[in-house]
């Protein structure tokens, strides 16, 4: 196979969680970057409306209404598909629900909605997936997580804005300990689907903010100066790495954490 050929996904079905994006998310691009490969996608969000408009600009992408806090809408978004299309070849698990990063002290009830949705649903709709994906013993699954799983706090990003560690609140662990547990479920997942050719990665992004570049406020100018690139991620640098996890070209290639940062972690 020409390598070239190698990256395409035509014939791929695929599923891309938080699929629509919003305001300063990740979902649209890797929406597109797999539309653009040559995949059939199904985009999957809690919002119809959101959901329609973004699939109405490309000809042929679908959509399904999900709530991963919902085991029934789970279920459905799954049967949906392969009813439809008869296989599943790629998850990108990408919906977070960021309703616990206010500060530490929180309600226990909110750490256990963010929990629920953000590590409970992920295993369910992973564990419907790999089901699909054993049967034609093919798949590849992609877990967005993030530099925060990976590292610590960094006071330097809040210098100046009144968060995080720039104030006398301490700061929540709900998105690093929940991207941390996604980084080593990746793995997890790894060791045991792979006897059934699925394969399992992670992809660790830094910060994406659409407007950073033209409004930046100080958090994201902090965040953009940490980064070796001095900027923060932009509408389509996680397109390559997508693909590549998500074609044959990465065929070899399960049980990592594919890091596109800008730097960030290699200081």
């Amino acid at each position: 196979m020409n390598v070239l050929d190698s990256f395409s996904c035509k014939g791929k079905v695929a599923l891309v969680t938080g699929g629509a994006g919003h305001k300063g998310g990740y979902g649209a691009q890797i929406s597109e970057a797999l539309y653009e490969a040559g995949a059939t996608v199904y985009v999957a969000s809690r919002n119809k409306e959101k959901l329609e408009a973004f699939a109405s600009r490309f000809p042929g992408m679908k959509t399904s209404v999900l709530d991963l806090s919902d085991d029934k809408l789970i279920s459905s978004c799954m049967e949906t598909i392969l009813q439809a299309e008869g296989r599943l070849d790629i998850l990108v698990n990408n919906a977070v629900l960021r309703c616990a990063l206010e500060k530490w002290d929180l309600p226990m009830e909110t750490y256990d909605e963010s929990f629920h949705t953000n590590a409970s649903g992920l295993f369910r709709i992973t564990r419907l997936a790999a089901e699909a994906m054993r049967k034609q013993r093919s798949g590849s699954i992609i877990n967005i997580a993030s530099y925060m799983g990976m590292l610590g706090l960094d006071a330097a990003n809040y210098a100046g804005t009144g968060m995080q560690t720039d104030s006398d609140v301490l700061p929540s662990p709900a998105y690093h300990y929940e991207k941390g547990g996604v980084i080593n479920f990746t793995r997890w997942a790894a060791s045991v689907l792979g006897k059934f050719n699925i394969r399992v990665n992670s992809v660790s992004l830094v910060g994406y903010c659409a407007e950073w570049e033209k409004n930046p406020s100080a958090f994201t100018r902090n965040h953009a100066a940490c980064t070796l690139l001095g900027r923060l991620c932009n509408s389509t640098d996680l397109k390559g790495g997508i693909v590549y996890l998500a074609s044959d070209a990465s065929l070899f290639v399960t049980g990592t954490n594919l890091v596109i940062d800008g730097g960030y972690s290699a200081k």
